[in-house]
């Protein structure tokens, strides 16, 4: 028993230090903090990416804290995994770059984070702890979710393009078939030719040269008519103005600013009460539909539904017949939270619910109790189909 748990152990740590986090990883990261959510009731998100180079079990990078690519602050960072857990430790050492309003500061972040996989898309989640740069106070802590991606919102640095170019030129060595050795042929042993005695030539006497004849003198004839070959011309090439749609087209464009996100306004019943998440779904189409239902006796228990912390649904009993919500979803649109709060408990406590989820051909059920004190939260994430 004892040997077949120690190579599971060593099969889990050859497959753990399989994974790579080098690359590009954007997402968010959403401030928690009870002074900012009791003084104006606003949740607080900020787009977030990391730029990594990992070597063995540690690694180094890069950050981006930003609303947008004129609005932001850029740190170095380092960190370590753990290659058997798949914990990931980061933390923000110096600013780099800095462009901010005057009223804000600047502060740098340590997060511990969990990777995971789901198919072909790797995820980073978890949870930060922020500092401020000037005095190492505490400015807050938060949640933050990101994801692989190719891209970056603002460039890729050097050790990246270092190391795609590294990892082209193993790939084409790995391709490319090696070159046979000449085969070596054994050498002839020359032959060397004697050449024949050379015999002297016989002396002849001189011919006597017979006259040559004359030539006969003949009469020219008419002048024969050349025949005139045309001449090329040559032509000229006029410039010719390019039309009026053709000169429109070369015109650039207007580049869109970039607008920063939207501040969300918590609603206090999901501040004030705790939000559990009790599944999260991966779907693959991008049209989503969820119906909720009473799970087992109607017993006059009422809900109300938010999406992504906007209200859809107000005091609805749950009944036979269900509450019916639709979602889109696109690359776009690739992470939505439902939350299941509780209106009262019913006649017998506490208030549950079943909701069924129809996405393209797949179908989950996912049953929920909620409370006057704890709300049901269902992640929906979007991974495109293959």
């Amino acid at each position: 028993m004892r040997i077949t748990c120690s190579l599971l152990l060593s099969l889990l740590c050859v497959a753990a230090r399989a994974q790579d986090m080098t690359g590009i990883w954007r997402g968010s990261f959403v401030s928690s903090d009870k002074k900012m959510m009791d003084l104006f009731n606003i949740e607080e998100r900020y787009k977030y990416e990391l730029q990594i180079d990992q070597n063995a079990k540690s690694f180094s990078g890069v950050t981006y804290s930003y609303k947008s690519t004129v609005f932001y602050g850029k740190a170095s960072a380092s960190g370590t995994i753990n290659p058997v857990t798949g914990k990931v430790m980061l933390q923000e050492l110096k600013l780099l770059e800095l462009k901010l309003s005057p009223d804000s500061y600047a502060c740098w972040m340590v997060c511990f984070l969990q990777y995971s996989k789901n198919g072909e898309e790797e995820f980073l989640e978890g949870k930060y702890s922020s500092y401020r740069e000037s005095d190492s106070s505490f400015c807050g802590r938060g949640t933050v979710f990101l994801k692989r991606v190719k891209s970056s919102d603002f460039y890729v640095e050097p050790f990246l393009v270092k190391k795609a170019a590294e990892k082209r030129k193993q790939q084409l060595a790995i391709n490319t078939p090696k070159a046979k050795p000449p085969v070596k042929t054994p050498l002839k042993t020359a032959i060397t030719k004697t050449n024949p005695p050379v015999k002297p030539k016989p002396v002849t006497k001189p011919i006597a040269k017979t006259p040559t004849p004359q030539k006969k003198l003949v009469k020219p004839g008419p002048p024969v008519a050349k025949k005139n070959t045309p001449t090329r011309k040559t032509i000229e090439l006029k410039p010719v103005p390019l039309s009026a749609t053709l000169n429109e087209a070369k015109k650039e464009m207007p580049v869109k600013p970039i607008k920063p996100s939207e501040t969300v306004i918590i609603p206090p019943v999901l501040k004030d009460r705790q939000n559990e998440v009790v599944q999260t779904l991966t779907v693959n189409s991008t049209d989503i539909t969820i119906n909720i239902y009473d799970n087992g006796t109607i017993d006059h228990d009422t809900v109300s539904v938010y999406l992504d912390k906007k209200n859809i649904v107000n005091h609805q009993m749950l009944n036979v017949t269900p509450i019916v919500v639709n979602l889109k979803m696109d690359d776009n649109n690739d992470y939505h939270e439902l939350v299941m709060v509780a209106d009262n408990l019913g006649d017998i406590p506490p208030n549950t619910s079943l909701m069924v989820v129809k996405a393209g051909d797949k179908r989950y059920e996912v049953r929920i109790t909620s409370t006057e004190q704890k709300n049901a939260v269902v992640i929906f994430r979007y991974e495109k189909p293959r």
